[in-house]
C-alpha cells in the first residue's frame, strides 16, 4: 500500500503495518493514489515511532478501537492518544493474533519521536507465523543477527527512503541485498520506495530505482532468493 505500509492476509487473519494512509505526513507528500483504508484489519504492526510509520492520523482513519501491537516504550503515549487496544512488545517477545504467531525481532534504529524526541521507544521488526513465516523489518540497519531469523518464507525488506540521502539505520538497496543474503527467505518484496518524497525535492532515480537495483544484487549475492517488485497497490499470493 505504499512505504512501509503492507496488508498481510494470513489464513483469515488481516495484519496491517505501518500504515500511511493518507496524503502528506508533515512535510512529506504521497506520489500516486491514496489507499484507501482496509474494511478490517485485526492488528497493526507498529515499528517504531518516526511519523511516517507511526501515522497517529492514519491510525485515526482505522478507529481508535483497532489493535496496535508496538515497540516497547510506546503503549503510554499511544493510549494517551486515544488508542486503548495496545501492547508493547520488545525483541523476543510473542503474542498471538487470531491465532497467528506475532513475534518482536531486533531492529537497528533510531527510537525517538522527532522531532522533540520526549518519546522513545526500542525500534522492533516483527516475524508472524502461522503457516509462511514472514518477515517484516519495519526499518533497520544491517545486523549479523538476522541470519537467526530463518526460516523465512517472505522478506519484507526496505530498500530507500523518502528522500535522496539515507542516515544510519537504514538499508539501502545494496544493504538490503546483503539482508537477503543473511536472511535466504525463499521469496523477498522491497518495500519503502516509490511513495513519499519531501515537498521541494526533485524526483530522480533514488525514487523509482532502488527495488531494481536490489533485485539485481540478489541476483548476484543470493540467487536462491525470489525477489518480486511489486508497486503501490499491488499484490502477490505466497504459496505453501
Amino acid at each position: 500500500m505504499g512505504h512501509a505500509t503492507v496488508l498481510l492476509e494470513l489464513g483469515g487473519v488481516r495484519l496491517l503495518t505501518d500504515p500511511v494512509l493518507r496524503q502528506s505526513v508533515v512535510h512529506l507528500r504521497r506520489h500516486g493514489p491514496v489507499p484507501e483504508p482496509p474494511e478490517r484489519v485485526d492488528a497493526v504492526l507498529l515499528s517504531h515511532l518516526h511519523h511516517d510509520h507511526v501515522h497517529l492520523p492514519s491510525l485515526r482513519l482505522l478507529g481508535r478501537q483497532v489493535r496496535l501491537l508496538a515497540p516497547r516504550g510506546a503503549a503510554t503515549w499511544l493510549r494517551r492518544a486515544g488508542f486503548r487496544d495496545t501492547e508493547a512488545l520488545a525483541p523476543g517477545e510473542r503474542t498471538e493474533v487470531g491465532g497467528v504467531g506475532v513475534t518482536a525481532v531486533p531492529a537497528v534504529h533510531d527510537g525517538r519521536r522527532r522531532p522533540l524526541g520526549g518519546v522513545r521507544a526500542e525500534p522492533i521488526g516483527f516475524v508472524v507465523g502461522g503457516g509462511p513465516r514472514i518477515y517484516f523489518a519495519g526499518d533497520t540497519d544491517l545486523f549479523d543477527a538476522m541470519a537467526e531469523l530463518r526460516p523465512v518464507d517472505l522478506a519484507l525488506l526496505p530498500v530507500a527512503g523518502w528522500g535522496p540521502k539515507l542516515g544510519p539505520g537504514h538499508l539501502d538497496a545494496d544493504r538490503a541485498a546483503r539482508a537477503a543474503g543473511l536472511i535466504r527467505p525463499r521469496l523477498a518484496v522491497p518495500i519503502h520506495w516509490g511513495t513519499l518524497s519531501p515537498r521541494l525535492t526533485r524526483m530522480g532515480a533514488w525514487f523509482t530505482d532502488p527495488p531494481h537495483v536490489f533485485a539485481a544484487q540478489v541476483a548476484e549475492l543470493a540467487p536462491d532468493v525470489d525477489v518480486r517488485v511489486i508497486s503501490p497497490g499491488d499484490s502477490i499470493e505466497l504459496s505453501a
